[in-house]
């Protein structure tokens, strides 16, 4: 998805806006009409959730072809088929801010761990509502709902972050994400994001574009199993010890390209 020809900037600048004022509109829609005729339609909860998260995906499916039909972005995932297994925690870094969009738009029936804000805003409250997604305030009660959908066999998204990767530095995750696998994941799935060049990250607005076509690139690595920690130490030291793991792995594979370079 791919390729060398990139709009004029002007071009790129409004379709941009038009891109996030239908991801606006979108979120309205859902909210005020196919999630309350899902509930209407569907009495049992579970099936709710199912059909809410299908439609989630559905809507990120298409505000992502948008882009990249407008010229606003190319974008390719590998080894897709790694993605959406029973209890599977996919763990990925988060340098921009449609990255989740790209992850949930791959990943058929998928939960995630999403920062608090976005049940605050009226664009967003009603599909992470509808969708069952799990605020990441770092609560006790937060880590253990988060290991219950695990052990249910949801697939769970979740930025270790917590928040935006400062442009230039390496990922810091917390160890919450860790400790929630160690708990509840059957897998844990790392994907590496990159974007290039950088853009919506954490100190830019959505205007600020830059000179060329953007291009995304999720890279899924193999599956890892939690339980070959929780099984060599208590659960504190084995989060710690998945933790370095993930961490280190994310910076080796974020600096490949550097350390390849003549």
């Amino acid at each position: 998805m791919k390729d060398s020809y990139s709009p004029p900037k002007a071009w790129r600048l409004l379709f941009t806006g038009l891109s996030f004022t239908l991801f606006g509109l979108g979120g309205l829609l859902l909210r005020l009409v196919c999630f309350p005729l899902v509930r209407l339609l569907y009495p049992d909860p579970l099936v709710q959730r199912r059909r809410s998260r299908m439609l989630v995906q559905y809507a990120f499916r298409y505000f992502v072809c948008f882009m990249h039909r407008t010229g606003v972005i190319t974008w390719h995932i590998s080894h897709p088929e790694r993605l959406g297994k029973p209890g599977q925690m996919v763990v990925a870094n988060h340098p921009s801010l449609i990255d989740v969009v790209l992850l949930i738009a791959c990943i058929r029936d998928a939960g995630c761990v999403v920062k608090q804000g976005l049940w605050d805003n009226p664009f967003t409250r009603g599909p992470v509502q509808a969708a069952g997604y799990i605020s990441n305030d770092a609560s006790v009660e937060m880590i253990e709902n988060t290991a219950q959908a695990l052990r249910e066999g949801q697939t769970l998204v979740i930025f270790p972050e917590g928040t935006r990767t400062t442009p230039g530095q390496m990922p810091r995750f917390h160890r919450g994400a860790a400790a929630i696998a160690i708990r509840g994941a059957r897998c844990v799935t790392p994907v590496v994001i990159r974007v290039n060049p950088t853009t919506l990250t954490k100190a830019e607005p959505w205007y600020r574009i830059p000179s060329r076509r953007v291009h995304f690139s999720l890279e899924v690595g193999e599956a890892i199993d939690p339980q070959h920690f929780a099984q060599q130490a208590p659960a504190p030291i084995a989060s710690r010890r998945l933790d370095a793991l993930l961490h280190d792995y994310f910076v080796q594979e974020l600096t490949k390209n550097e350390r390849s370079a003549p």
